[in-house]
C-alpha cells in the first residue's frame, strides 16, 4: 500500500488546475492531499475500487516537505494541527521565546511584589495575559490588532517612550546595580521581548526581506516600548509601596 501525499496530487493535477486524479487500489490519499483535492475541486476517481478497509493505517501527521507520518518522531513538533515540523524551525523557536518571555514576566511581577509594588506587578499582569495570546496570534493565525496597554494607546506608547522627561521628569538612563530589583527584573523583561522580536523576523520573514506577519512584529514592538516606560516610571518614583 503507497500513500499518495499532498505534493503527490498537486503534481498529477497540474497544481489542482485539471483532473481527474486516478487512485489505484493499492493507493491511499493522505489527510492533505484529500484536502487539497476538494479545496480546488479537482474529481477523484477509483477506477479499481478504494483499497479495503483494514488495510494500511492513514496516516496521522503531515511535513511541510510532503511526507506522510503514522508516528510523531520526538526530534519533530506541531506547527499547526496535524502538520510536523523539526523542533528548530523558525516559528517553533519564536514560540520558545515567548515561552521565556512568559517566565520573566512572572519573575518581575515576583520582584515588584517584593519591594511592594503592587500596582507595577498588577501592569505586568495586563503585560503578561498580552504575551500569552501571542501563540494563539501565531497558530490560530488571529491578527494581533491594535496594542492598548496600561492604559496606553500606540501613539501614546511611541510618544511617552521617547520623551519620558515631558511626561515623567525622568531622563533617558542606562540601568544600574543599584536601581533594585523590580527595575532590574524589568529591564530583563524588556531585553527579552526585543529578542522575541528578532525571533520573530525570522520566523516570518518572507523572500527579500519581506514579512508576512507584520503585526506580530509591531506587537512586539511596541511591547518594547512600554517596558520602557515602566522602568522610566519606576526610576522616577511613580509607583507608591503599599
Amino acid at each position: 500500500m503507497s500513500l499518495l501525499s499532498e505534493e503527490d496530487v498537486r503534481r498529477m493535477s497540474g497544481n489542482g488546475s485539471r483532473g481527474p486524479v486516478v487512485v489505484r487500489r493499492d493507493q491511499v490519499l493522505t489527510p492533505g492531499a484529500r484536502d487539497y483535492l476538494q479545496r480546488h475541486r479537482v474529481e477523484v476517481v477509483y477506477p479499481q475500487g478504494k483499497a479495503q478497509e483494514g488495510g494500511a493505517p492513514a496516516p496521522k501527521y503531515q511535513t511541510l516537505f510532503g511526507a506522510a507520518l503514522l508516528e510523531k518522531p520526538e526530534h519533530m513538533t506541531h506547527l499547526r494541527g496535524n502538520v510536523l515540523v523539526f523542533k528548530d524551525h523558525p516559528r517553533i523557536a519564536f514560540r520558545g521565546c515567548i515561552d521565556t518571555l512568559e517566565a520573566e514576566i512572572l519573575l518581575a511581577q515576583q520582584a515588584a511584589a517584593g519591594e511592594g509594588l503592587h500596582g507595577l506587578a498588577e501592569e505586568l499582569e495586563e503585560v503578561l495575559a498580552f504575551v500569552r495570546r501571542f501563540i494563539r496570534f501565531d497558530v490560530l493565525e488571529e491578527p494581533v490588532g491594535e496594542v492598548r496597554l496600561c492604559g496606553y494607546g500606540p501613539e501614546e506608547l511611541r510618544e511617552h517612550s521617547h520623551y519620558p522627561e515631558q511626561y515623567y521628569g525622568q531622563s533617558h538612563f542606562l540601568p544600574h546595580y543599584t536601581d533594585g530589583p523590580a527595575l532590574l527584573a524589568l529591564n530583563k523583561v524588556r531585553t527579552s521581548v526585543r529578542r522575541t522580536e528578532l525571533a520573530a523576523y525570522g520566523a516570518f520573514r518572507g523572500e527579500e526581506g519581506s514579512v508576512t506577519r507584520p503585526d506580530l512584529l509591531l506587537g512586539l514592538n511596541r511591547l518594547s516600548s512600554l517596558l520602557w516606560i515602566l522602568m522610566i516610571k519606576r526610576k522616577a518614583g511613580r509607583y507608591e509601596r503599599s
